[in-house]
């Protein structure tokens, strides 16, 4: 290592960040590794290169994004780094806040098309409740055109007398009742079907949003159990030969 000059030290490492070998990463690892490559990782120029390889594509001309001044380009690219690191973490906690709230919308509305669907349901129960009655009334009026003894005719009667609109028309306005409550239950199913697969959709995006490979990552119970009795083996081995 130190054959080579510093000249070529410094190339190779310019050409390592030109052709994306390594970033600003693998330039602090080199930097610890002695103290020449430490004292050409931090020069300007190999900074300067990061510099523009990694946030030439943003904008700090703008009176926003006014940066402090600093003693070197190292400083420099950690300021703009640490900017960015803060409005991906804030453009992140709005992709969580947007679809959070589309679930809870979500929630809402199939406990709105459920109640509905509830309501619908009791409806029909209340006609199909009312037709069997309306039903009966018409087989009553019917017999009442039949000889029947007395006592029976004059309980037709009573049933008859009590429906204040034709049974005939009445049943067919029911029937077409039952028709639309049968319908709009299906419409119902249907549109809670769309909205619980938008829900599933919604969940599995924030599940998405939310995952951390390390700080989610557990280890299988075999493989914990696997190692613990190679652990074991271990030990009982170094004990047979002792």
């Amino acid at each position: 290592m130190s054959v080579l000059p510093d000249e070529m030290w410094r190339r190779i490492l310019e050409m390592g960040m030109t052709k994306s070998y390594f970033g600003y990463r693998g330039l602090c690892c080199i930097s610890i590794t002695c103290r020449r490559l430490n004292r050409l990782a931090n020069e300007d120029s190999l900074w300067s290169t990061l510099l523009t390889l990694d946030f030439r594509s943003r904008n700090y001309n703008d009176p926003s994004s006014l940066e402090p001044p600093t003693s070197s380009l190292k400083e420099l690219y950690r300021t703009r780094f640490e900017r960015d690191k803060a409005r991906m973490l804030a453009a992140h906690r709005r992709a969580v806040l947007r679809v959070e709230s589309q679930i809870a919308v979500c929630s809402a509305n199939l406990r709105d098309i459920r109640n509905r669907s509830l309501q619908e349901n009791e409806k029909m129960k209340a006609t199909l409740a009312e037709l069997k009655n309306l039903e009966k009334a018409r087989q009553a009026a019917v017999a009442l055109n039949v000889w029947q003894p007395h006592i029976i005719r004059g309980w037709q009667k009573q049933i008859v007398g009590q429906t204040s609109v034709p049974v005939d028309s009445r049943i067919t306005a029911l029937e077409m009742e039952v028709k639309l409550c049968r319908q709009q239950i299906k419409v119902y199913d249907k549109a809670y079907r769309v909205e619980n697969q938008r829900l599933d959709a919604a969940k599995e995006q924030l599940q998405l949003l939310k995952y951390h490979p390390l700080r989610d990552y557990t280890v299988p119970e075999t493989r914990v159990d696997e190692s613990s009795s190679k652990r074991k083996k271990l030990k009982h081995c170094s004990k047979l030969t002792y």
